[in-house]
């Protein structure tokens, strides 16, 4: 028997903050750490991958908006809790950290919903990677988003960023970054594709709920199988390409919401999805 879906609404953090919208549809995430400009250390980690892990059988939740407070989204690794315990553990120790750090993008990218990272300020080292999870990203004027894993003498494969980063802006512009450490500006991250759009401060997060809410109200099952199909066809020949979506394709097709939706279009009206 399938194991039941749960609603999230009622879901409360304990090192961020999570907001649903009044449906339940749109989740919030506000890493809020402003003292260290929102720095991660191992409980936020630890419990970031623990709610979007549970965000796959969330039967509300069909989008989520993860920003920052304070005007900066996250700069990185807590110098202190994370970085400095990191030089006195053995072989064995890093490893579990670094596969624990690399467990967090992958229930990211696993996740069903739709995840917009809407980013102030500070986006950088580990927030700089929770950023690339995210399927897309706003930004404003100000976001500087830095890779800075080399300045204190480490590859800039981490978290998937060696992957990630040269497929959303190219891999000349992605070694760049990792290797030099520099801040891209906004108007570069825009114009490489790293940003969706930019917008001021303090229309950021309003967009970001106008964003979600376009997929959230349109045919979210549809979009998590689209979600599900850019992660998976990577690695795939054309053929095992052609054959994946042909496969979802049908999923999509047997739904009431494509039945709806035509129903919908032939008679020119809104159509209404229902996820199934």
């Amino acid at each position: 028997m399938a194991e039941q879906k749960k609603p999230f609404q009622g879901y409360r953090a304990s090192h961020f903050k999570w907001d649903c919208s009044e449906d339940g549809r749109v989740g919030v995430i506000t890493l809020s750490r402003p003292e260290k400009k929102n720095a991660l250390n191992i409980s936020v980690i630890a419990e970031l991958t623990q709610l979007f892990d549970g965000l796959s059988q969330a039967n509300d939740v069909r989008a989520v908006i993860i920003t920052g407070d304070n005007g900066d989204f996250c700069s990185g690794g807590d110098l202190f809790e994370v970085v400095e315990p990191l030089t006195k553990m053995g072989a064995a120790e890093l490893l579990d950290f670094t596969r624990m750090m690399g467990k967090l993008v992958r229930v990211m990218r696993q996740a069903p919903q739709v995840i917009i990272a809407a980013i102030e300020g500070a986006c950088a080292g580990g927030g700089a990677a929770i950023a690339l999870a995210a399927d897309l990203r706003l930004g404003t004027p100000n976001t500087k988003t830095a890779y800075l894993f080399n300045q204190i003498g480490l590859s800039g494969a981490d978290m998937g960023a060696c992957g990630l980063l040269p497929r959303i802006i190219g891999q000349g512009r992605a070694m760049e970054l990792l290797m030099t450490g520099r801040a891209m500006t906004a108007d570069e991250g825009l114009a490489w594709g790293f940003f969706n759009a930019l917008y001021e401060s303090d229309e950021l997060v309003e967009q970001a709920h106008v964003l979600a809410r376009r997929f959230v109200d349109g045919p979210w099952f549809a979009h998590t199988m689209t979600k599900s199909l850019v992660n998976q066809e990577w690695t795939m020949s054309l053929d095992e390409i052609l054959e994946s979506e042909a496969k979802s394709q049908a999923i999509c097709l047997a739904t009431g919401d494509f039945q709806r939706a035509f129903t919908a279009f032939s008679n020119k009206e809104r159509p209404s999805f229902e996820g199934h």
